[in-house]
């Protein structure tokens, strides 16, 4: 009797798959190593049995670098997406449900969020929503502590998959004492003649707004909480996306709008090779209110005067 054949997708193993990237990602076998909790040697073995089942070579390989061959670059995409739906079985067996959770530095989808959260609840019960605060450049998303994030900084979004799914005009933060609380708004040229307070790692304004013989002196700050406290003392202001005036009312905070300058993109990011299944839900919902609340333009004419 003949015995059955075993066949290369028997013999394929989730570990095959992981080493496979963990090359790539880390960009040598050694490193790889210390992201698997494996041995240079055993990395090595590991890939060549990848490469035997196969039948290809998957990368080339020089004392100085590593990279995809042709199939290698097919192999690895399909490989990040089979551990991707391995990772979210396991997820959804161990937790009886899936959670998405959302990332963000200061305040999440702004005068959005609880709308966000309420119609995400009703629509979506089968799905767990999470909102964390990271004061990190991605929100969270590039420490691995959430599947999406929501960013206002002006970060290099190359690596990352995104979505712009609105735009928030800017504010000028100030104590509640100062002078400008008694006017209705801001100009950005008058900026300069003060001190602003920004956040170096997550802050959306760039000194690049003013020209530059003409930039206001900067107090860095290290998070929200701490740009709050120095804007209350009175000796700096502050600019920030409407996110934040609708999120983190203080006493002792005024916002007043500012007037000349662009609006901030909100963007939404991810990464590619392990998008959640309900990314593009979430995206959606969000797109959706920030068009619900974009005023209608003006009528022209003879009314426009």
């Amino acid at each position: 009797m003949d015995k059955p054949e075993t066949t290369t997708a028997a013999a394929l193993e989730l570990k095959h798959l992981r080493c496979l990237v963990a090359i790539v990602d880390t960009g040598s076998f050694t490193d790889a190593g210390h992201a698997l909790g494996m041995s240079q040697a055993a990395v090595s073995r590991t890939l060549a049995g990848l490469e035997t089942l196969l039948g290809v070579r998957l990368l080339h390989r020089t004392s100085r670098s590593v990279a995809p061959t042709a199939a290698g670059v097919q192999a690895l995409a399909r490989a990040r997406i089979l551990l991707a739906g391995t990772e979210e079985l396991v997820r959804e067996a161990t937790t009886g449900h899936t959670r998405l959770h959302i990332g963000h530095a200061w305040s999440a989808f702004g005068r959005h969020t609880t709308e966000f959260q309420r119609r995400w609840h009703e629509q979506h019960p089968e799905t767990e929503l999470r909102l964390i605060r990271h004061n990190t450049p991605t929100g969270g998303l590039a420490e691995g502590l959430c599947d999406l994030a929501v960013i206002r900084a002006p970060i290099d979004l190359t690596p990352w998959s995104h979505a712009r799914i609105g735009d928030e005009a800017r504010y000028v933060a100030m104590a509640s004492d100062d002078p400008w609380a008694r006017r209705r708004s801001i100009r950005l040229d008058e900026i300069p003649r003060r001190t602003l307070a920004t956040d170096r790692r997550t802050g959306t304004t760039a000194l690049g707004l003013w020209p530059e013989a003409d930039r206001p002196a900067v107090e860095f700050t290290h998070d929200i909480d701490d740009w709050l406290a120095a804007i209350a003392t009175g000796r700096c202001i502050g600019l920030t996306p409407q996110a934040t005036a609708a999120q983190y009312r203080r006493d002792g905070i005024t916002y007043r709008p500012l007037r000349g300058a662009e609006p901030v993109p909100v963007h939404l990011i991810w990464r590619a090779h392990t998008t959640h299944p309900a990314t593009h839900t979430a995206i959606a919902l969000a797109a959706g209110l920030y068009r619900e609340a974009r005023p209608a333009p003006r009528p022209r004419g003879r009314l426009d005067t």
